[in-house]
């Protein structure tokens, strides 16, 4: 704060120095923001480009998010926000999904508990759903249920990149820039995959026509109101290891269009949560 009392902004010991871009006047200048928080997420997602060069764009994207963490400060917020999924939606907007973690981020790649896919979703055909992607988790089931009733966590991080829609497609809103959108769903605890085949195209109808959908599972930290939303889906699933380890199917389906797409899903213990 200065002589005033007011809080100066910005305050110079807290920017990041880089070069200017016009160097023959100035070599060098402050930023901070989004200029310098673009920067260097884009320095993260090139360092994982180069340990992984058969990743698509959208799988490194993915893995920047799925690395990240809230901090102290913005999980204090997000606490305070208790169990009501609309208001972390909000808190949402206002941090997205944390810090990301550059040594998480490749860790994910290459030795977390860890299921990385991607491939092309060519989902529809005369209007009708013709395709889904089914993904089996390679996870030691029988390890799962001998911890019981341990908490444990399952995160699941779903990137396409939007296309526009031409208005001349006919579908219910023609004129939304969107022209496909996907979504991701666990196999529940006592259902089959033929039983979760058919919600998932019930509720990929119940959305194109704006129906409220009544089979959530409030143990997402985030829920379907505050994950889906624009082409970059990422939540966090509580539970016990034994019901964990009847859930090792995720479905990636479309409610319109279709595209490429990017999955990874981390499942790791309660408390080794902030090292997977």
């Amino acid at each position: 704060m200065n002589a005033s009392g007011d809080v100066e902004h910005p305050i110079l010991d807290l920017l990041l120095l880089t070069t200017h871009h016009l160097h023959q006047e100035k070599q060098f200048v402050h930023t901070d923001g989004t200029s310098a928080a673009c920067a260097q997420v884009a320095r993260l997602c090139a360092h994982v480009a180069s340990d992984y060069p058969a990743l698509w764009p959208e799988a490194i994207r993915a893995l920047v998010v799925h690395s990240a963490r809230w901090t102290p400060a913005m999980r204090s917020a997000l606490n305070a926000a208790g169990d009501a999924k609309r208001a972390r939606a909000q808190l949402v907007r206002r941090y997205g999904f944390g810090v990301p973690a550059f040594d998480r981020a490749l860790r994910s790649a290459n030795d977390a508990l860890t299921l990385i896919a991607q491939g092309t979703l060519r989902p529809f055909r005369k209007g009708k759903i013709r395709e889904m992607h089914i993904h089996e988790l390679p996870w030691p089931r029988s390890v799962l249920e001998s911890l019981g009733e341990t908490a444990v966590q399952l995160r699941v991080t779903l990137s396409y990149f939007v296309e526009p829609n031409p208005a001349r497609r006919g579908w219910k809103k023609r004129h939304r820039y969107q022209s496909h959108a996907l979504r991701f769903e666990v196999k529940g605890q006592l259902e089959s995959v033929e039983e979760l085949c058919k919600r998932l195209n019930k509720q990929a109808l119940d959305e194109e026509e704006e129906r409220p959908s009544t089979t959530a599972d409030d143990r997402w930290y985030l829920g379907d109101h505050a994950r889906n939303r624009g082409s970059l889906h990422s939540d966090v699933w509580t539970g016990t290891a034994a019901d964990l380890a009847a859930r090792g199917v995720v479905v990636v389906f479309p409610v319109s269009g279709g595209g490429k797409i990017f999955l990874l899903a981390t499942a790791a213990t309660w408390k080794a949560r902030a090292t997977h």
